[in-house]
């Protein structure tokens, strides 16, 4: 079979995206990966359709400049509102993040209702109610906007009370709802999983989209026969402000030490 040693390109408005690298590493751990965090930027989600997609065609532009074979949009934000241009205008494969959640929710779920826990932005978006209906017109959806995940997941509480009091409070409606399945509809909410999973209790079908979109990234790599058969992946991880914040940050998301991050500020 084919050596393919081109990396994989991942990026997102800042760290949620490294949920998704740590899931592409661990399943494909052959594979060599860039990622370029827009903390020069962030947030996309108060910004425009049309900025966040000038945003993201630059990112795109910069990881082709890496040779990738493949750009995922490790945003629910930019896969919301820019993925049809950056497919448009790029010669590699795209994935977005929200395509592969909402199918395993679908599949999964044998018909039950399916709530989706977001960024305000995501919420307002309708994303992921649009990509259910498109798979299952019967399918109920219900959006719950959670702001103050992130912002807790960053400055790492991810164990105790305050979680358990943030998690419970937007976890309230669901009891009243009982959902079948739950998509975690943020990068950085699979950090805080087995805490929403434990409260929401076990019968509930818990979608981290991170893992899924990981199953995607393989699935069409092997379709297209562009898997790196041997070694070990590198990883490369670019941000395109205050880097050495960013590595601190980034242990929160995907643990062990600081990884090394060069700053690009390629289009500033």
């Amino acid at each position: 079979m084919k050596q393919d040693d081109r990396a994989i390109g991942i990026f997102d408005s800042g760290l949620g995206g490294l949920t998704i690298l740590k899931e592409v590493h661990a399943l494909l751990p052959r594979e060599n990966l860039i990622y370029f965090g827009d903390t020069a930027h962030v947030p996309y989600g108060s910004k425009s359709k049309e900025t966040v997609t000038e945003y993201s065609l630059n990112i795109a532009r910069f990881l082709e400049s890496k040779k990738v074979k493949l750009i995922i949009i490790a945003c629910n934000t930019a896969s919301a509102l820019a993925l049809s241009a950056v497919k448009k205008h790029t010669k590699a494969p795209v994935l977005g993040v929200i395509s592969p959640g909402a199918k395993c929710a679908v599949n999964k779920n044998k018909g039950g209702k399916v709530a989706v826990l977001g960024t305000e932005a995501t919420v307002k978006s309708k994303a992921y109610v649009k990509e259910i209906a498109k798979l299952d017109k019967k399918t109920e959806v219900k959006q719950y906007a959670c702001p103050l995940f992130v912002p807790v997941i960053e400055e790492g509480i991810l164990n105790g009370e305050l979680l358990d009091l943030v998690i419970n409070k937007y976890l309230a409606p669901l009891k009243k709802m009982k959902p079948a399945a739950v998509i975690l509809g943020c990068t950085h909410y699979p950090v805080i999983k087995k805490h929403i999973s434990r409260i929401l209790g076990g019968k509930t079908l818990l979608v981290d989209s991170a893992e899924e979109t990981a199953k995607e990234a393989k699935k069409l790599l092997t379709e297209k026969g562009l898997l790196k058969q041997n070694g070990k992946g590198k990883i490369e991880i670019y941000a395109s402000d205050s880097p050495a914040r960013f590595s601190k940050l980034a242990v929160n998301i995907i643990g062990g030490k600081k990884p090394k991050v060069k700053e690009n500020r390629f289009y500033i």
